[in-house]
């Protein structure tokens, strides 16, 4: 189950469980936001693409935008989201409970500076009615992910 891989992610390295389970769904950012009861910029969106040579995925705020054009610069081609299956497959995750924690198989992960906005945020946790609050750092550090500019403004 994604959730118990999520879970699991933070425990083998030391930290409590921080994941938190809803009675509603949570499987988009406007029903993240209402369920969590914050603002749908601090919901940590969470999106799978495949480039030439690779799936990544990108961590945005909640109401940011990929930007074509920066999306092109930084990753030298187009942007091609993967299906649902395919974000199921490569991740583990379904869509709506996405994060880039406890993933299926290795994946680059790049966290869009639109995060920096906040001092925590509220990413899925492997399900649509899971979640985890986390400052942008921490989860840059975790995932080990790289900052990039892909939203628009």
């Amino acid at each position: 189950m994604a959730v118990e891989d999520v879970r699991r992610y933070f425990i083998e390295r030391g930290y409590e469980d921080p994941v938190f389970e809803m009675d509603e769904s949570s499987a988009t950012v406007e029903l993240a936001a209402k369920a969590v009861g914050v603002e749908p910029g601090r919901i940590a969106k969470t999106l799978a693409f495949r480039l030439k040579d690779r799936d990544i995925l990108i961590v945005t705020k909640g109401d940011a935008r990929i930007d074509n054009k920066k999306f092109k610069q930084s990753f030298k081609t187009k942007a091609k989201m993967l299906s649902a299956e395919e974000v199921l497959e490569v991740t583990g995750h379904p869509v709506g409970g996405v994060c880039p924690f406890g993933l299926k198989n290795p994946l680059d992960v790049y966290l869009d500076i639109s995060l920096k906005e906040y001092e925590s945020v509220y990413p899925a946790a492997g399900s649509g009615n899971s979640a985890l609050k986390i400052t942008p750092e921490d989860m840059k550090s975790l995932t080990g992910g790289d900052w990039v500019d892909v939203c628009q403004e």
